[in-house]
């Protein structure tokens, strides 16, 4: 690990640390909480394995266990805490009801599903594919996404509301991108092999999308609300319907920053490939 990224995880242990005193003087109630998951760690490693180790902990497999599965994944690859650093501002920068990250990191689910993953994710690499399984189906029981510790995923991830999101063994998600609840980037029940969807880096996919097969969505593309993605998405266009079609353009380079979901760049004079969806008439019959 680079000096910098060793700074920038002191930095936010110190930053976390002061809030969650600052919690505490405010809601005596919390003091418990803050003192298991924060003020009575040594470190931020410490703090995120105790996190996820809490939530994740079953009667056959105890919160100790999962501790120390979490402490041996952030020794072999310190990398992840700056994944986790990330994802946390992510939230921050993007989701207007989330400015603290105490309460991203503590009290939000998209946070605690992604570093849950990502030490899933560490063993399947060691090849330790049966405690990565497990560490699924826990994750799948308890916060009802589910991830394959098999899958490819960037830093800087917004999992907004984070449930029913479904992610396949082959998918790769690039950095920097947003995703609703109810998503699916899924196979089409017919591939074998590389069968998942390919995510460039800045999409934003909106809630209950479904993305289905080995297809491409480009750099900084949109998947608007409820849409059924079959076939490669350009970078910066904006997709919908079912099945999805182009409709325009994002207006940022970033949709996934921005989280702009009204299709405000639909009208723009350089779209070619298709249309804006005409608004259809209505006929009132005469009675």
């Amino acid at each position: 690990m680079s000096p910098q990224d060793q700074k920038m995880i002191d930095d936010f242990w110190n930053v976390l640390v002061s809030l969650s005193l600052q919690i505490v003087k405010k809601e005596p109630a919390l003091e418990a909480l803050m003192n298991k998951l924060v003020l009575t760690c040594r470190s931020f490693d410490q703090c995120l394995a105790r996190i996820i180790s809490s939530k994740l902990a079953s009667y056959e497999v105890d919160r100790q266990q999962l501790f120390q599965i979490c402490m041996q994944a952030y020794a072999d690859n310190p990398n992840l805490l700056c994944d986790a650093i990330a994802d946390v501002y992510a939230v921050v920068n993007r989701d207007p009801a989330s400015s603290s990250i105490v309460r991203v990191l503590l009290f939000l689910k998209g946070p605690h599903v992604l570093e849950s993953w990502r030490v899933s994710h560490w063993l399947w690499e060691k090849d330790r594919k049966d405690f990565a399984s497990f560490l699924q189906s826990r994750i799948s029981d308890v916060f009802s996404v589910d991830i394959h510790p098999a899958a490819k995923i960037g830093k800087g991830l917004m999992l907004d509301h984070a449930t029913n999101i479904v992610i396949g063994e082959t998918a790769v998600i690039a950095d920097t991108v947003s995703m609703l609840h109810d998503v699916t980037l899924g196979g089409t029940g017919k591939e074998q092999g590389d069968r998942h969807p390919k995510v460039g880096r800045g999409v934003m996919i909106g809630a209950g999308a479904k993305i289905l097969g080995n297809i491409r969505i480009g750099e900084g593309a949109i998947v608007g609300a409820g849409s059924v993605v079959l076939r490669d998405v350009p970078a910066h266009t904006t997709v919908v319907g079912v099945p999805a079609r182009v409709v325009g353009r994002p207006q940022m380079e970033m949709p996934s920053l921005d989280m702009d979901q009204t299709l405000s760049g639909c009208n723009q004079p350089t779209i070619t490939v298709d249309q804006c969806p005409a608004v259809p008439t209505i006929k009132i019959k005469q009675v």
